[in-house]
């Protein structure tokens, strides 16, 4: 019997808006997670739990990380991704960005995000998680295929 792997879905919000110079997008400076601490990120992302769809979960990471709601999200892309071929490495991430929702960005959850900031697509901060820095090129790029990959 052949043994099946598990790939875990995750759901990445990408918040943004026109600024003097240009599209800028909302990253998180992580901390204290144990995964790529210290770099800039999607400042609302995580996990798909069982039963949710990756819709409702970037909803939910939206609210969860930075107090927002109704946030308009509009589906990206969808990125298979794997590091090394362990099981746990295999990764199905959706990606989604939002110009449009209520409340204020902040940070809810101090212990594992750093800061928050806006930066231009033109100009991102250094380092970025490198899985999300190749989305965030095409989104500059202004050509983002459905579907891509990382890893392999």
């Amino acid at each position: 019997m052949v043994e099946r792997f598990a790939v875990i879905p995750a759901s990445y919000v990408y918040l943004l808006r026109e600024g003097d110079q240009g599209t800028e997008v909302l990253l998180q400076l992580r901390q204290n997670t144990g995964y790529m601490d210290q770099h800039w990120a999607a400042a609302a992302a995580g996990h798909v739990e069982r039963g949710e769809s990756a819709f409702a979960a970037a909803q939910r990471e939206a609210t969860e990380e930075l107090g927002i709601t109704d946030v308009a999200l509009e589906f990206v892309t969808s990125m298979h991704r794997t590091q090394g071929g362990d099981p746990i490495d295999e990764r199905i991430d959706f990606f989604f960005t939002a110009r449009s929702w209520a409340g204020e960005p902040t940070i809810v959850e101090p212990e594992k995000c750093a800061e928050i900031g806006w930066f231009p697509l033109e100009g991102l901060p250094d380092p970025v998680v490198p899985h999300e820095l190749q989305t965030l090129h095409a989104l500059q790029a202004g050509n983002v295929p459905a579907y891509t990959t990382a890893g392999f």
